[in-house]
């Protein structure tokens, strides 16, 4: 079971949603975990990946900025992404690490690299399901178990709308409220924030790092374009 099982959409809006993380096991392949989760990490960078992290206090590439005030923020601007190498600096035990690919291609570049070095981590990705049979047909790997998400149960007309949904879910912890994400889609609807700034707002409130900053601007823009058609 993950956080990142139920990223809420259809099929084809889940194309480019990508996600593999590490797990350790105490007691049984932690030590030397930190040097073989960045390992994970170094060759994730190789292919781009649209949000990274490791298990540290400070949170992953996005994230919060601390003692931000209007001198500091009109002087130098807001620091949307700290470096991947800060990250990895920053990881603590038990080494949890988190990529986020927009393509597929990506993914099964990474996972085959991966497969060949045999970290001795336990990988778990999450995307659709066919698409990764397809990746793991291709490379030669076997997944040891696969989970279903069996979606939304209960009364469904409380949920906020299908927009709001497919960003908060990016977060599998809950911690993108469906206000502030509505209020994203309504700002870039009236053209007062780009999407790209939307996302990156959105994504540091996710401190596990698994927010796909890529999907969450095809997203708002489809929002922006669907107004100006109306």
């Amino acid at each position: 079971m993950t956080n990142t099982l139920h990223r809420f959409g259809k099929p084809d809006e889940l194309k480019d949603d990508y996600i593999a993380f590490t797990l350790v096991c105490p007691g049984k392949n932690d030590i030397g975990s930190i040097e073989r989760a960045r390992d994970f990490l170094k060759i994730a960078l190789k292919y781009n990946p649209v949000n990274f992290a490791a298990e540290s206090r400070h949170g992953p590439v996005f994230r919060p900025e601390k003692n931000l005030n209007l001198f500091r923020l009109y002087l130098r601007g807001r620091k949307e992404i700290v470096s991947p190498e800060l990250v990895m600096d920053e990881m603590e035990p038990p080494a949890h690490a988190v990529v986020v690919f927009s393509k597929k291609q990506a993914l099964e570049e990474f996972l085959k690299e991966i497969k060949e070095i045999d970290l001795g981590l336990s990988v778990n990705v999450s995307s659709l399901v066919e698409d990764f049979k397809e990746i793991a047909q291709r490379i030669g790997i076997s997944p040891h178990s696969i989970n279903y998400s069996l979606g939304f149960r209960g009364n469904l007309y409380r949920l906020p709308e299908q927009q709001v949904l497919a960003l908060t879910t990016m977060c599998g912890h809950g911690l993108i409220a469906s206000s502030f994400a509505k209020k994203m889609i309504d700002r870039v609807k009236e053209r007062r924030l780009a999407p790209e700034k939307a996302a990156r707002y959105m994504a540091k409130l996710c401190v596990c790092g698994a927010f796909n900053t890529s999907r969450a601007e095809r997203i708002l823009h489809e929002a922006r374009m669907s107004k100006s058609k109306a």
